[in-house]
């Protein structure tokens, strides 16, 4: 054994802590002296990078509408970055098995940095959509190699704090990135938001040759010897129906409009149905929606959820500022706020008792719907006390359930597919983000949007487009309550 590997795995011992003392203890000045500190940092930047952009394009809106116009399209400047990392997450997380990390990784932020640059140099916004694409599947394959390195570069006994800390740049992540978005086009312009992150990917991609120069990094390696079969067709179907419902928002005809719709959500159907039948290269555990189980109940209270809440982000900030006048960094602020409240009550609840998750997740579920419908009242009458409230609401019910909704959905999740059940989570959070992006686009057109941005649109779009989304929240919270009467069940029996 060399003595890199030696030194990986005294920092192992260091961090359980030794059997008899039995704490959970890292030694961070052992870690940074081996290197393996520094080299995770880097790593996490990817997640850094692709959360930073994914929450900051809602502040630049208002000003990239207003010089690329195609207001119309804004749905998809979320909907087809989800895309791009749905497709990419799922990919790179195999290709390592054929391609070097330190390659993969190279390749993913030059993608990354090539997206930016076309979206800050876009004269248009069809231009601009192909660079989010772009953006989108360098950014999932950064995110699905982050994880991906953790299991290859470190060593297993410090995974959880390592993952622990992923978790805390995702919250700074969803902070810092309408901020930036709003900083950046109140004193520059919104191109040089996307600027900042073609620099930073470029730079990613230059570290990324000197940093991962390890022979873990730099060969490729099956795990177990087995490479699992890429699911192409399951993505393919994804990725068209997608696109097939953002498409039935533009230029909205109601025959044209309602085939395009219907055919997405078919093909959604179809796309479910086809990850069923091939296990080998499945995305989610069985029986994925049925709520006899609590998994299925969990998994459609993602999906309802993650639909339903993400109109806010994409049109609050346009909306707000042409109805209102409201300035840009008060809405980066409000959009902050809510990525604030998820973080804080996410750390304040995460030592409660396990008998009361089930309890915990029906009154999350019962203040993201709060929040969703009061968005349909306030966002229209521009008070900012009642839109931050229910930001708080939207934010804070998401960080008290989200961790024990999971917590729930791998337990119930059948023998051999509790892995699977953990990733399904994210998965299904970016597919309903896709969806609801694209849901949104097709409400906001046909409320007013479709005939160009200027206030009387924007007052038709602002009450609708969260009305709409109201019978989901409602669903999310049935699928919640089922979950938390499933639990009560069995005392009612042992009585």
């Amino acid at each position: 054994m060399d003595e890199a590997a030696n030194r990986k795995q005294e920092i192992g011992v260091t961090a359980t802590g030794g059997s008899k003392l039995g704490s959970n203890r890292v030694d961070w000045r052992a870690l940074w002296a081996s290197g393996d500190l520094a080299r995770f940092c880097f790593v996490s930047l990817g997640i850094l990078l692709h959360a930073t952009n994914e929450t900051m394009v809602a502040t630049v809106m208002p000003a990239m509408v207003g010089e690329l116009a195609g207001v119309q399209l804004v749905g998809w400047s979320l909907a087809i970055y989800e895309l791009g990392a749905i497709v990419a997450g799922a990919a790179a997380g195999r290709l390592v098995s054929y391609v070097a990390l330190r390659s993969n990784m190279m390749v993913a932020a030059l993608l990354y940095a090539t997206g930016a640059l076309i979206c800050a140099t876009a004269p248009s916004m069809p231009l601009f959509l192909a660079g989010r694409l772009i953006e989108g599947l360098g950014g999932g394959a950064l995110v699905s190699l982050a994880f991906v390195s953790v299991e290859r570069l470190f060593p297993r006994s410090i995974w959880p704090q390592l993952f622990g800390i992923m978790s805390a740049i995702w919250g700074v992540a969803a902070f810092s990135g309408p901020m930036l978005g709003a900083l950046m086009t109140e004193f520059l312009s919104w191109r040089w938001a996307f600027g900042v992150f073609t620099f930073g990917g470029g730079a990613m991609a230059l570290a990324s040759f000197i940093v991962l120069d390890t022979p873990e990094a730099r060969k490729p390696r099956a795990v177990g010897g087995i490479v699992p079969p890429f699911p192409y067709l399951a993505l393919g179907c994804l990725a068209l129906s997608v696109v097939l419902i953002a498409a039935a928002g533009i230029d909205i005809a109601l025959l044209r409009s309602s085939l395009l719709l219907l055919l997405g959500l078919v093909g959604l159907a179809l796309f479910f149905r086809i990850d069923a039948l091939r296990p080998r290269s499945r995305l989610f555990p069985s029986p994925l929606f049925s709520w006899r189980s609590p998994l299925g109940s969990g998994m459609t209270m993602v999906a309802a959820f993650s639909v339903a809440t993400c109109s806010f982000t994409i049109y609050g900030p346009l909306l707000l500022t042409t109805l209102h006048g409201i300035p840009i960094l008060t809405t980066g602020y409000i959009i902050a706020a809510e990525s604030i409240a998820w973080s804080i009550l996410s750390i304040l609840i995460a030592n409660a008792p396990l008998e009361r998750e089930r309890l915990i997740i029906a009154v999350g579920a019962l203040m993201i719907a709060s929040g969703l419908a009061g968005f349909a009242y306030t966002i229209p009458a521009g008070s900012i006390p009642l839109i931050l409230l229910c930001a708080l609401l939207q934010g804070g019910g998401f960080g008290i359930c989200w961790p024990f909704l999971t917590r729930v959905i791998v337990a119930s999740a059948r023998d051999g597919e509790q892995t699977i059940a953990s990733a399904a989570v994210p998965t299904m959070q970016r597919i309903g983000y896709a969806v609801g992006a694209a849901l949104a686009g097709i409400i906001a057109n046909a409320s007013g949007f479709s005939e160009g941005l200027n206030r009387e649109a924007a007052a038709g779009v602002a009450g609708w487009l969260f009305l709409a989304f109201v019978p989901l929240g409602v669903v999310g919270c049935l699928a919640a309550l089922r979950i938390l009467s499933a639990a009560n069940r069995p005392r009612l029996a042992a009585g």
